[in-house]
């Protein structure tokens, strides 16, 4: 048997209501006001399509032996390296093993869905037995816009294998089509669009019917089967059309999560999924199917190992950590549409070292300190001698992984002075549990919500973009946690 055996997903926590953008651009674009319902999730300036990735896989590996991964396909329209493998450097954030597989599949809003295929059939075929796929996409769009209010940011994980399998996988069925609904040319930040009219009549509402249709031909099963069916489209309306041409009953028809997060591009059709198998039953059928340039249509059937799996944040979780952002230009400036001044010193700083990078990377990339074999002591960065007054032993550091580890605030400021996205910079000193303390950057919360001893949890971010060069640096920020 193979399938599915864990899941995970991170939404970004910041919503921007739908509303606060028309209060802000509808003197310009008045039609918005017709879509102006809900909220969108929107990444935070420190947030994009790879730190989605690697919290949506960080979240499905709850549980599991990350040593049992055979391979890693990311999936991405939004990947921040052209040519760099993306996927390589979720694998060394995650510190997964060194002799996996690593594979970026992009280009198309279907290639979560594509390399889910793909997955199954290296897993059936026997090469390997475990291959996490992850979709992720930061949505680029141009103010004022219709597409402003339907597009945003998410990341689903899903992890595949032939043991312990919660959701069978019974089998699949894909077309592929030059249509182009849309298109982003090399060099260009914003998708281009076609009309409105042209996805819903031409796409979505056929080639998402014929790829359904063909796996219940293929399958030799009917629609009525399916507990729940999977598929993206950002018209709520014809979303519900199509069902009702496939005879799909409203119950059954997983909700296309408009009014929470917006459509999140590759990453849409897991999510969604992820969404259903949160809700699902032992026995419980499951159609997934996605959309852009074709359609790949997808039969699961859950499993009882569903209910030994342990709690994932998911989609549940994602959705209830949530801050509402109501100002649009804060959201701008993030999304880099507006141009500020930054000061001089925004201007220090210089060329990455890729030398650096590499022979530091499981610290860097990865949050990898040392825990001393002698005394236990954790300690970050590793060092050569142990901290530990008493112990002092040399050249006994063992590997020891920081970002799996909760904390707490030992010392925080906040610094108006410092080069900051979003003033003021905070940062400070956080004491791991176990043992070990660092200094971090703060994220995700306000100064004001910052207390010494409130837990904190690491998350993977970007640190900062050096436009001369095109280079994405990331590295580790300490995000405190609401306290009840």
């Amino acid at each position: 048997m193979i399938g599915i055996t864990s899941y995970g997903a991170n939404i970004p926590r910041l919503r921007l209501t739908r509303m606060a953008i028309f209060q802000s651009m509808g003197w310009f674009a008045p039609a918005i006001m017709a879509v102006a319902q809900g909220e969108k999730a929107v990444c935070n300036w420190d947030e994009d399509a790879l730190s989605m990735a690697v919290e949506a896989s960080r979240d499905c590996l709850v549980g599991m032996k990350k040593e049992n991964i055979d391979a890693l396909y990311l999936c991405s329209t939004t990947l921040p390296y052209a040519d760099r493998q993306n996927a390589g450097i979720v694998s060394t954030a995650l510190n997964l093993r060194d002799d996996i597989l690593t594979a970026d599949f992009t280009s198309s809003l279907k290639a979560g869905t594509s390399a889910m295929v793909t997955a199954f059939d290296v897993i059936q075929s026997g090469e390997k037995k475990s291959i996490m796929v992850t979709a992720s996409d930061h949505r680029e769009t141009k103010g004022a816009y219709f597409y402003e209010m339907w597009f945003g940011d998410g990341a689903a994980s899903l992890l595949l294998g032939d043991k312990d399998v919660i959701a069978e996988f019974k089998g699949a069925y894909s077309v592929s089509y030059d249509f182009a609904d849309h298109y982003r040319g090399t060099g260009h930040k914003f998708d281009y669009m076609w009309e409105e009219r042209w996805v819903r009549d031409e796409g979505y509402s056929k080639i998402i019917p014929e790829a359904i249709n063909g796996l219940l031909k293929k399958c030799n099963v009917s629609i009525d089967s399916f507990a729940k069916v999977v598929y993206p489209c950002f018209f709520k309306r014809e979303h519900i059309g199509i069902a009702k041409k496939l005879g799909i009953p409203p119950d059954k028809l997983q909700d296309n999560m408009h009014e929470v997060c917006g459509e999140t591009g590759t990453a849409h059709p897991l999510l969604m999924f992820v969404a259903a198998l949160e809700e699902a039953k032992p026995g419980d059928k499951i159609l997934l199917a996605s959309f852009g340039n074709g359609c790949d249509a997808m039969y699961f059937e859950v499993t009882d190992k569903i209910k030994k799996l342990k709690e994932h944040k998911g989609v549940k979780g994602s959705l209830a950590i949530r801050k509402e952002l109501d100002n649009y230009q804060k959201y701008a400036k993030f999304r880099d549409l507006v141009k500020v001044e930054m000061g001089i010193r925004a201007e220090a700083g210089g060329q990455s070292a890729i030398t650096v990078l590499w022979r530091k990377r499981k610290m860097i990339t990865g949050l990898v300190g040392g825990k001393c074999k002698k005394c236990g002591t954790p300690q970050f960065p590793k060092p050569e001698i142990c901290v530990k007054p008493d112990c002092g032993a040399v050249g006994e550091m063992e590997d020891y992984e920081f970002s799996a580890r909760d904390g707490k605030v030992v010392a925080y400021t906040g610094d108006m002075l410092a080069v900051s996205q979003e003033p003021p910079a905070v940062y400070g000193i956080v004491q791991f549990e176990g043992g070990g303390r660092m200094l971090a950057d703060f994220t995700d919360c306000e100064l004001t919500e910052v207390k010494v001893g409130q837990p904190i949890r690491m998350s993977f971010r970007k640190r900062y973009y050096d436009e001369d060069r095109g280079f994405h640096a990331y590295f580790w920020k300490a995000v405190p946690q609401a306290q009840a």
